[in-house]
């Protein structure tokens, strides 16, 4: 545990310390009295109210439209069901500027909605709202389908037997049972709007913003840090509260249930009303989630085919020094080198969080693992440039400092994926390994990790995907020489230009693409098919 802990000290912990302390110190003095002076500004009020109004409005329409389809991918059973549990989930993977520059594509300026009809909603507060269900439409439906699926039938049908309606013995019976999960994929899906950067960035303009958006503008734009610092203590105690109610359903969810194979109680539509469902689930899977990546692919192929694509190999001599496509490689190897730095770190904290002597200290890391998901990355980006410019951690011409960005975003997919598996992994087997003479790398070797083969390749997989869209703490720290793809492409939104605007589409679409095929592999891989990440 020594090793995961000293990385969140020196690259979580220390550069939000000092982010924050630039911010509220003023010679040297404490100057507390700044945190009311920010909060009652009128605009940093409005930016409050924003922020979690929308958050609460994503998160009830996520909700109705997400709950449905979980009911789909657990109750019934149909050709192609997996596949299009891998199409569901793409867009959760993907990096939350491709997410907005898809819904550009779509509904701004020049967009889909505009070209057919005139109707454009990128100024309004519905395209990120839209954006948002987009994104979060996966978590609910795995997280409630993946404990929906594992709940045994045969009560509500006993329900059913005694004279209840389908509606009551379902809000009797199984809406009490799934509560928890209910609970839960809710204060996740705040937590990430709550949070949101890269969709309100583009969709939101000047008019709307969120605490994150408003922390980059406070630190890039108009230079003043300590409003930045203020902001993102009143965010850190936010997420620290929504994580703290989330480890309480989650522990909720696994201790007051008796589950059942999740394959035995998927059956075949039965019925008008299931077959309905299921049409009207595809439905909102092919114009929510399908519509807008098929959109983006075709912008980004425009009036000239692959133009914009062959452009992205010239330097424009403006937004970049080199060629935007050498984006591409510069992400690929900065999610490499971020990938095995998240498996290293995130796997030695699960391996200390299973053992069944670990305290209460060492469990109580296990939910600050979960911070850097939800504190601001802008802030942790800008902390890195003001923190670590000193020996021994003097990181800032260094090309390691990406990848150390992104590996802490991958790290609690990590843990979150090896954890269960680590857990029923059989103490005996390591026991008796260790009677017979095996040293304790030995027991790992040869008992552990065959056991858990499969997670830790999935766990590469996500924090991959996740690490490769990384943007609120890169866009600080990738240089001009070596942007990344999710840069690149904020980068060209921001400038004006039929062409600029293309390779964007482009780039996004390589990001698209390359998330989705890492997807697919996961899926491929997943030896658990409750539907849970």
């Amino acid at each position: 545990m020594a090793v995961p802990v000293a990385f969140f000290a020196a690259f979580f912990a220390w550069p939000v310390a000092a982010i924050v302390a630039r911010g509220l110190k003023v010679d040297g003095k404490w100057q507390f009295g700044r945190i009311a002076d920010v909060a009652t500004q009128a605009d940093i009020r409005h930016v409050l109210w924003f922020t979690t109004w929308q958050a609460l409005a994503s998160t009830a329409l996520t909700l109705l439209v997400a709950l449905p389809g979980a009911y789909v991918f657990a109750r019934l059973d149909f050709p192609g069901k997996q596949v299009l549990r891998a199409v569901v989930t793409v867009p959760f993977v993907l990096p939350t500027v491709v997410v907005g520059t898809a819904f550009l594509a779509l509904v701004g300026r020049g967009g889909l909605l505009d070209e057919l009809w005139g109707v454009r909603l990128d100024t309004t507060v519905w395209a990120i709202l839209l954006a948002h269900v987009f994104f979060n439409y996966a978590v609910v439906v795995r997280t409630v389908g993946g404990l929906w699926g594992q709940l045994d039938p045969r009560q509500e049908e006993a329900a059913r037997m005694l004279g209840a309606s389908p509606f009551r013995a379902w809000r009797k019976v199984t809406l009490p049972a799934l509560a928890p999960a209910v609970a839960a994929a809710a204060l996740m899906v705040f937590l990430f709007t709550f949070t949101s950067f890269g969709v309100v960035q583009i969709l939101g303009g000047p008019t709307f913003s969120t605490l994150e958006v408003e922390i980059y503008r406070q630190t890039s734009e108009i230079f003043d840090l300590s409003t930045a610092a203020v902001l993102t203590i009143v965010q850190f105690i936010a997420v620290g509260a929504i994580l703290a109610v989330h480890a309480w359903t989650v522990r909720r969810r696994e201790t007051a249930l008796r589950l059942v194979d999740a394959n035995v109680t998927a059956r075949r539509p039965r019925g008008a009303g299931q077959w309905a469902l299921l049409a009207g689930v595809l439905g909102i899977v092919a114009v929510l989630l399908v519509l807008p990546l098929a959109v983006l692919v075709q912008r980004s192929l425009g009036a000239s085919g692959f133009g914009y694509y062959r452009a992205l190999t010239h330097d424009d001599g403006g937004t970049f020094l080199v060629p935007p496509i050498h984006a591409v490689g510069n992400s690929l190897q900065y999610a490499l080198a971020a990938t095995v730095i998240a498996v290293a770190i995130g796997g030695l904290a699960a391996a200390a969080l299973a053992r069944r002597d670990a305290g209460r200290l060492v469990r109580g890391f296990d939910a600050l693992l979960m911070l850097p998901l939800g504190v601001s990355a802008v802030t942790v980006g800008f902390g890195f440039l003001i923190a670590l410019d000193r020996p021994p951690l003097d990181l800032r011409s260094s090309w390691i400092l990406v990848p150390l960005a992104q590996a802490l975003v991958g790290v609690p997919f990590v843990v979150r994926t090896m954890l269960p598996v680590l857990r029923a992994v059989d103490a005996r087997l390591r026991e008796a390994a260790a009677v017979l003479g095996a040293s304790p790398w030995r027991v790992w070797r040869e008992v552990d990790l065959p056991m858990v083969r499969r997670a830790l390749l999935v766990a590469a997989g996500f924090a991959f995907a996740v690490s490769l869209g990384e943007f609120g703490a890169t866009v600080f720290i990738a240089r001009p020489d070596n942007p990344t793809l999710p840069v690149a492409v904020a980068r060209l939104l921001g400038r004006p230009g039929d062409l600029n605007y293309g390779q964007a589409m482009a780039l996004s679409t390589i990001l698209m693409v390359v998330c989705a095929v890492a997807l697919l592999v996961l899926e491929r891989l997943r030896t658990d098919r409750s539907g849970e990440f």
